[in-house]
């Protein structure tokens, strides 16, 4: 009978683990992580797959404070939900905004920046000054965001969506008047504006807080607790600010309130 019982066992451990894929970020020593590589002063790739930014520093703390080693791996906006199901990314940090309906498909840990969304538009522009102005007018909507969607949608905003790729591709749209703003997470656009250097102007309109976490596989509770732990810790020994000092100390965003975020739960 105890044979039997440690067949049975063994049987069911080769079941759960004789995939390969580790149940929790905890079981791995070497995490691959998702990065934006489009985005100055949040993730952008520098090449010979290098990346650097915000994104890339926290991710960088947070595997150090779980004893891990981290490979990074490209996570454009519409790639960060596949890296994560298909088990391409153990996690993604990548101005990854936490949803409801994201939480039906993937796990959340954090989050470990809140911010609001805001808007940028070109230096001359002086009729767009909150969200309720770009009515009527043309916005950019990057594939695999929802924020240009947000605008329209949750604010009842009759913006025209024009779509790119990315958002280098509008900035490129914004100077050349194909639309007329872009909108989405304040620190995006300050980095955007930081990065082209013509003197788009981020409005500082803030609206509709933008909580942002790490992207992780459904219920890894275990890696989640400890990345949520690591964030706390991240705050409370000043890397955050330093991270936020060091990225956005120049692009005029407000940063004199930096406090550990109110986590969603594991």
């Amino acid at each position: 009978m105890k044979r039997l019982l440690c067949a049975l066992l063994l049987a069911a451990a080769s079941v759960s683990c004789g995939s390969g894929t580790p149940a929790s970020i905890m079981d791995k020593d070497v995490l691959v992580v998702g990065v934006r590589p489009d985005l100055p002063q949040i993730g952008l790739e520098t090449g010979n797959g290098r990346f650097e930014g915000f994104d890339v520093d926290v991710a960088r703390y947070l595997a150090k404070e779980l004893g891990k080693e981290v490979r990074f791996v490209k996570a454009l906006a519409a790639d960060r939900e596949p890296l994560l199901t298909s088990g391409r990314a153990d996690l993604v940090l990548a101005t990854f905004t936490i949803s409801q309906e994201r939480k039906t498909k993937i796990g959340f840990a954090g989050p470990y920046h809140v911010s609001y969304q805001d808007i940028l538009v070109r230096p001359e522009e002086s009729a767009i000054r909150e969200v309720r102005d770009l009515d009527g007018r043309k916005i950019c909507a990057v594939k695999g965001a929802n924020a240009a969607e947000r605008v329209v949608d949750e604010r009842g905003v009759k913006a025209t969506l024009v779509p790119s790729d990315d958002y280098a591709g509008c900035v490129t749209m914004l100077k050349d008047g194909r639309v007329d703003a872009i909108t989405t997470n304040d620190i995006i656009l300050a980095g955007l504006a930081l990065h082209d250097g013509s003197g788009l102007k981020l409005l500082n309109a803030r609206f509709n807080e933008q909580r942002t976490g790490v992207g992780m596989r459904l219920g890894d509770v275990d890696g989640c607790e400890e990345l949520n732990r690591a964030i706390t810790k991240m705050y409370q020994d000043g890397s955050a600010r330093m991270y936020l000092d060091k990225w956005f100390g120049k692009a005029g965003l407000d940063l004199s309130a930096v406090a550990v975020p109110q986590f969603e739960g594991c």
